[in-house]
């Protein structure tokens, strides 16, 4: 695999992504005709949460992390943290200590095709996290992956900037280029949010 981080991104227009946020994940999937949808194995961590955001993407390898913590000094406020492997992997990547640095660079939340470790700590914080699995498992930091580069996560191809939304009922992709543009032409021209989900 090549090393890559892409540092610039074009990311989705806050207005665009409220009105998705507010709307919902079973909405959204329906009104996009039923595409983007992560497998159900892609479960929230805490239950309550509602989010949507560009996504920032990390490439890892198997049972190493090295890219996520790549990815999270990319990250921009409101973005979601989407992270995906190379080959299946349910160690824990994700914890409290990089929950914290996501949320200082003010992350609206992270999704990840792996598990999750410090459970406890994250829900406390109320940090918003999707992942597949919950493991005590870590993960080293030897191998470089990617950043920002088109990833599989939850069966979705996520193109870094595409818009991510998530809640209790799951996790959708929307493609921020086939989608923003003709958002944005309704909503001039006089359309809600509402009328057009």
């Amino acid at each position: 695999m090549n090393t890559i981080a892409v540092r610039n991104i074009e990311r989705a227009s806050a207005d665009i992504v409220a009105g998705l946020r507010a709307s919902g994940v079973a909405t959204v999937h329906e009104a996009f005709g039923r595409h983007g949808l992560m497998h159900p194995r892609i479960r929230p961590i805490q239950h309550g949460a509602r989010i949507a955001g560009s996504a920032v993407t990390a490439l890892c390898t198997p049972g190493d992390n090295w890219m996520l913590h790549v990815a999270i000094e990319l990250l921009h406020p409101g973005d979601i943290l989407v992270l995906a492997t190379t080959s299946d992997c349910d160690d824990g990547y994700f914890g409290d200590v990089l929950a914290t640095a996501c949320k200082a660079r003010g992350a609206a939340g992270v999704v990840l095709d792996t598990g999750v470790r410090d459970v406890g700590d994250l829900r406390a914080m109320g940090f918003p996290v999707w992942s597949r699995a919950v493991s005590a498992q870590g993960t080293i930091k030897e191998t470089v992956g990617a950043a920002n580069v088109p990833v599989v996560c939850g069966g979705v191809h996520v193109v870094p900037g595409d818009i991510v939304v998530a809640d209790d009922d799951g996790v959708v992709v929307i493609p921020r280029e086939d989608k923003e543009a003709g958002i944005r032409t309704r909503l001039e021209a006089g359309e809600g949010t509402l009328d057009l989900l």
